[in-house]
Order: C-alpha cells, then sequence, then structure tokens
C-alpha cells in the first residue's frame, strides 16, 4: 500500500485524537482515501493501531510514525505561513507535501533554524524532535528571541513560547501577537518596543520568550544568519 496513503490516515487520527473526536465511523468519513477501511485494516496489520469497533487505538510504532508525520507538516506551515507570508490555501496544500517528503534529518534542520517553534500558526501543539534536545552548532536559527534582536531593528513576531498562558493573554491584549512587526529602541533596564503607534516596555526575561524574524526596512527578510 501506498506510504502516503498511511501517512495520511496516521495525521488524520492523530488530529482527531487533538479534537477529541476519535471513531471509526468518523475517520472514514472524513478520510480523503477511496478506501479508508482497507487503509484502517492495513494500519491495525502492521500493528501501527488497535481497532475494538468504533475504538481505535495508536499503538507505540503507530504514534511514533504519526507524530513525526505530524511534526513535518506543522513546522512546514511555520515556514511557509509565518516566515515566507505564503497564503492559508498554499501553506496548507504546500505542507501536505512537505510532510511526506522531509527526511528526519532535514526535519532537524528545519526545525532548528525556525527556532523550535511549539506550535503551529494554528496554535496546536508541535512534537519535539531530538534537536529540540541538543545544540546544532550547524545551523544557525532564522528565527531567535527577541531578546537577541540589535537596537533599531524592525522584526516580525513568528511565535512565543511563555511560561504562562496568563502571560500569553496579557501580550496579545497588548497587540503582542504572532504576524506583528516591532522595533527594537532600548534594551536596557526594560526592552523597549514599538509597535505600529504604540510604544511597550517589557522585562528582558519576557523578551526570551518572544521568537522573531529580522526584518530589512527596504528588501523584507533579513536572515539573521547572514
Amino acid at each position: 500500500m501506498d506510504e502516503e496513503r498511511i501517512e495520511e490516515m496516521l495525521e488524520l487520527i492523530w488530529t482527531e485524537r487533538e479534537a477529541g473526536l476519535l471513531g471509526k465511523s468518523g475517520l472514514t468519513a472524513k478520510s480523503d482515501d477511496k478506501k479508508p477501511e482497507a487503509v484502517l485494516d492495513e494500519l491495525e496489520r502492521r500493528g501501527l493501531v488497535a481497532m475494538d469497533g468504533e475504538r481505535v487505538e495508536l499503538l507505540r510504532p503507530g504514534e511514533q510514525l504519526a507524530s513525526e508525520v505530524i511534526r513535518r507538516h506543522r513546522l512546514a506551515e511555520v515556514l511557509l505561513k509565518q516566515v515566507l507570508e505564503v497564503d492559508e490555501h498554499r501553506t496548507e496544500s504546500t505542507a501536505c507535501k512537505f510532510e511526506h517528503m522531509l527526511d528526519r534529518d532535514v526535519t532537524d534542520r528545519v526545525c532548528t533554524f525556525l527556532g523550535h517553534p511549539p506550535v503551529c500558526p494554528h496554535g496546536k501543539r508541535i512534537p519535539r524532535g531530538r534537536c529540540c534536545d541538543m545544540y546544532s552548532p550547524t545551523v544557525r536559527p532564522l528565527v531567535f528571541p527577541l531578546s537577541d534582536l540589535g537596537l533599531g531593528s524592525k522584526a516580525r513576531i513568528v511565535f512565543i513560547n511563555p511560561r504562562s498562558h496568563a502571560r500569553l493573554d496579557r501580550l496579545s491584549a497588548l497587540g503582542v501577537i504572532p504576524g506583528c512587526i516591532v522595533r527594537l529602541h532600548q534594551r536596557r533596564p526594560s526592552f523597549v518596543l514599538e509597535i505600529g503607534e504604540t510604544t511597550l516596555a517589557l522585562d528582558p526575561e519576557i523578551s526570551r520568550e518572544i521568537y522573531v524574524l529580522e526584518l530589512d526596512s527596504e528588501n523584507g527578510v533579513n536572515g539573521k544568519g547572514e
């Protein structure tokens, strides 16, 4: 059986489980596969899932494979939508292709390049990879903490990785959200940012939780790792 069909079904099982809607009939109804029941049977034959009536459960090998597919897809979404600013439709269709193309090493390099984002543009968790827990000297990140941005530089916020949801809510209320453009005016004693017509002061600890893509005032993206 085509491995893409296997991966697509594992991805669907994962996302349905996230939504709390996991069930065999729901999977077959939502799958784009022409014979979803046959794919589920193949997953069971390979020891990737266990099925009992309506219940479908990912077994350990299936959990690992599904996690890798989801990780590739969501990292591709971050790269395409939040870094390259590709529109929503093309982001989704291209991410669906990326998830079947990237091997583990390339995926780790993309993740490192993006600064190990914890969530995709839709706020869904990105499974961690081996690169997230080890330093990689071979790839310099394109996306980096706001605390590393140079004075006077402009950047677009790509993601925020706060210690608490309350902190994320406070930042959102102040307009500090993924996609917005900031300019750094001051680093000490607080980080002073310009966001549109607003000037904000943030604690250094918070600045380390905000990840940005540096911009060139004339040409757009200005890769920090040049």
